[in-house]
């Protein structure tokens, strides 16, 4: 007789955040200051036979394209090659790059190319969304891994059909931005918050001395340049971003069913609530036994299996909680042998009673 337990297995995860002072320059960015995204269309020559196949039409009839520009009539259709593929490549922009600076590409097969490795991007013109060039790419693609392997073994190191160039990309066109000429500067949060917002502004006002920071809406902090920084714009962005701040957060319980996870902050606080708990075992028992075939039946004896469900579900246990924070609650219900699985349900349930202060995120 074999007893089998049907487990479930879940992890556990309880954060308690503590209030601590950040940078701003940690928890917000200034208006304008912000990458420009980047993507081109290119070939790769140069593979060891790991490249497009036949069926990728574009990928032939753009070097056919690109051959005529240099003089060269060939037919798209007489191209029998391996050793070239079609690629995308992308690469961000960032503010106040100069003509000239370099910029890192990724570049990403987008045909039937087994792997990019060794290969060389030829130039690729890089726009903007405004369908204008900002950079041209070029240069030896890196893979870091490799995909080798035949005659039905194959061994395979990170994904061989997406590489980079570090430094590829050259900039051709800046984009016209001017950080000193405005007599203001203005701060956005990367989390918009109300609170945080208007302590930002009184923070920095105690450090310039002056009233020149206003939280205009909870992410966007509107800062007048002091009669002192005139001229001095990029020294005084410097002194706002290395002012710290405590920053406000509203409560937030993110519970991952998949997975069992739980994470809740500090500020997760519950009211007087009633829990009533108990379990549910399910036991499966596999017996075997010999399944005999009548004499002269011409019959083969095999073996047969029988299993038998068990459900037992224990009594349950009930607890009146009143706990200042989740965590409390958490203890409370794992000292009456609640399982993960139990405190994601009861969790559900206290939400649902509107006895939880914060708010419940399932991802």
């Amino acid at each position: 007789m074999k007893k089998r337990i049907l487990p479930v297995i879940f992890l556990f995860i309880t954060i308690s955040l503590i209030s601590m002072e950040v940078r701003l320059k940690d928890i917000s960015t200034f208006e304008g200051v912000r990458d420009n995204e980047l993507i081109g269309y290119g070939i790769v020559v140069g593979l060891n036979g790991t490249g497009d196949t036949t069926q990728n039409k574009f990928t032939f009839q753009a070097i056919a394209n690109m051959l005529d520009k240099m003089g060269v009539t060939v037919d798209p259709k007489q191209f029998q090659l391996r050793n070239v593929a079609s690629v995308m490549v992308t690469g961000k922009l960032p503010m106040f790059a100069r003509s000239g600076s370099k910029i890192d590409v990724t570049v990403s097969s987008m045909g039937s190319a087994k792997s990019i490795q060794g290969g060389i991007l030829l130039m690729t013109p890089l726009k903007a969304a405004n369908g204008q060039v900002y950079a041209v790419a070029q240069g030896p693609v890196s893979i870091g891994g490799y995909n080798e392997g035949g005659g039905g073994g194959n061994v395979r190191k990170n994904h061989p059909t997406v590489g980079i160039i570090p430094g590829g990309g050259i900039v051709e066109k800046e984009v016209p931005f001017s950080f000193s000429n405005e007599g203001y500067l203005n701060l956005l949060l990367y989390n918009p918050d109300f609170t945080t917002a208007s302590r930002v502004a009184e923070r920095i006002n105690s450090v310039l001395g002056l009233k020149s920071a206003k939280a205009l809406d909870s992410s966007t902090i509107k800062i007048d340049v002091p009669p002192s920084f005139r001229g001095k714009t990029v020294k005084l962005a410097s002194v706002i971003e290395n002012i710290n701040i405590t920053p406000d957060s509203k409560a937030v319980i993110i519970i991952n069913e998949r997975t069992g996870t739980i994470v809740f902050g500090e500020n997760a606080k519950i009211s007087k609530v009633a829990i009533a708990h108990g379990s549910l075992t399910v036991a499966i028992q596999t017996q075997q036994f010999a399944s005999q075939p009548p004499p002269m039946s011409g019959g083969q004896t095999v073996v047969m299996q029988n299993q038998k469900t068990d459900v037992t579900e224990e009594q349950a246990s009930f607890m009146m909680m009143e706990g200042p924070t989740v965590g409390d609650l958490i203890k409370a219900l794992n000292s009456i042998g609640a399982t993960p699985r139990d405190i994601i349900a009861i969790l559900e349930a206290i939400k649902r009673a509107g006895a939880i202060n914060a708010e419940l995120k399932i991802i």
